[in-house]
């Protein structure tokens, strides 16, 4: 797929793309490109232009998560994006295979996580510890194959790691997903977690934004049709 059929959505202040499982959105020890320098190595190129190419990132994804990544083409974006972000005025739907049945076709899941920074990991507590933070999402059951459970869920609190975490406290590790409970990794070391909906209001028009990314890589999102 060549870079440009990778952006959802792009203006003179807003840039989105989609990331696929394995690529990096910021540069860290692996060394591989990033996703942030791969977007602004295509403006720099695109738009001839001479100079640096402000790039802010305003949201992050994991690693080896799916899905639409955002990124502000100004200063004057960034800070307003980063504010709507911030103050939860924003939809992020997820789209996960979990490896075991829920409790009930639809519901909440809450509770009070904590990151150890060594493992780059997050404990679920089911009330508050010292540094834990409330994390809550909402999910519903969208399809089953003979082994697989797909779930639509809906952030209401953004924490590291929340929804690896949550569902394997639940007893729903993702596919894949070995950190967090998965029987066995992916070939590609990717989880069955994409971030397939972003709904937002335009920084400067005010308009609202919606976009929708189709999720890439293992069949069975095609099963699933996500």
């Amino acid at each position: 797929m060549k870079f440009e059929e990778r952006i959802l959505y792009e203006d003179n202040h807003l840039i989105a793309v989609y990331k696929p499982n394995g690529e990096p959105v910021q540069n860290d020890e692996s060394g591989d490109e990033s996703l942030s320098d791969k977007v602004k190595a295509f403006i720099k190129k695109r738009d001839r232009k001479p100079g640096n190419v402000f790039l802010g990132l305003i949201h992050r994804l994991d690693r080896p998560t799916s899905g639409i990544v955002l990124f502000a083409k100004t200063s004057k974006a960034l800070s307003r994006m980063n504010e709507q972000f911030r103050d939860r005025r924003t939809g992020k739907r997820y789209f996960a295979v979990v490896e075991a049945m829920p409790p009930d076709e639809e519901g909440v899941l809450v509770g009070y996580l904590k990151k150890n920074g060594e493992k780059n990991k997050s404990f679920v507590f089911d009330s508050p510890v010292k540094d834990s933070k409330r994390a809550e999402l909402r999910y519903q059951l969208i399809g089953c194959s003979d082994r697989y459970f797909c779930l639509k869920i809906d952030l209401m609190t953004g924490r590291h790691h929340q929804i690896r975490a949550q569902l394997s406290h639940a007893g729903m590790p993702i596919r894949g997903d070995v950190k967090y409970g998965s029987k066995r990794a992916l070939r590609d070391n990717s989880i069955m977690l994409h971030a397939g909906e972003l709904t937002f209001e335009h920084p400067i028009t005010k308009d609202k934004i919606e976009l929708k990314a189709r999720a890439g890589g293992d069949p069975l999102w095609r099963y699933f049709d996500v």
